[in-house]
Parts: C-alpha cells; structure tokens; sequence
C-alpha cells in the first residue's frame, strides 16, 4: 500500500483502513505464538502499513 493511494481516501476509510490491519496484526500475531505462520515477512508489512496509516491520518487531522 503507498502513501500516495493513503491520502486520497477519507478520514472515514483511513479509520476503517486501521482497524482491519490491526485485526490482521492481531491474528498474525496468534499464528506466529502458535507456530502457524510460515511467512514471517507478512508481520513486518502489516506493522509498516499500521504506522502509514497512522502518519497520514497526523498529517491529515494538522492540515484541517
């Protein structure tokens, strides 16, 4: 996800964006305590894409 298609949506859609990813962090995070996740990489990608989320939606609460 770039930060480019990040800020052409709503506020609205960045909160929705946060909420499904810190969900799929959750049930990574269970996989990886249970030894069920094979690709490790995917956690390292879902806490980069939480903290665009949350960049933008800083940028975006200064700029209003």
């Amino acid at each position: 996800m770039n930060a480019s298609e990040l800020k052409a949506k709503s506020a609205a859609d960045l909160q929705s964006e946060l909420l499904s990813l810190t969900k799929a962090q959750f049930g990574l995070r269970m996989q990886v305590a249970t030894q069920q996740l094979s690709n490790t990489s995917q956690l390292r990608k879902v806490r980069r894409d939480i903290a665009r989320v949350k960049t933008i939606m800083t940028e975006k609460g200064a700029q209003s």
